[in-house]
């Protein structure tokens, strides 16, 4: 039979909903559903944070205000890198900037 898993996070941590919730520990965040470890990266790797944060968007577990909320980022940059997630999929966080052409006319 199965068994309901309560959200009991470790000590620490900041909600994000009542299924998920993040710590900032030693410089590195780590992600949880439940009392589970999920996801973890390095506090300044912008990338992978947006990576995962938009992740959860995108598969349902958590809306774009719960993202505003428990990191305090602007709604437009998440629905920015929402948009971005669902046009080019995960790689899109880690690939290069694409160059941009110059306007000097010779």
């Amino acid at each position: 039979m199965p068994q309901i898993q309560l959200p009991v996070f470790p000590a620490g941590c900041t909600e994000i909903n009542s299924d998920l919730a993040f710590e900032c520990r030693d410089n590195e965040v780590t992600y949880f559903n439940g009392h589970l470890p999920v996801f973890r990266h390095a506090a300044d790797d912008l990338a992978s944070f947006r990576f995962f944060t938009t992740g959860l968007i995108v598969n349902g577990t958590a809306t774009q205000s719960e993202i505003v909320k428990a990191f305090g980022v602007s709604l437009t940059t998440v629905k920015r890198y929402t948009t971005k997630y669902r046009q080019s999929g995960g790689k899109g966080f880690f690939a290069p900037a694409p160059r941009r052409a110059g306007t000097k006319q010779i």
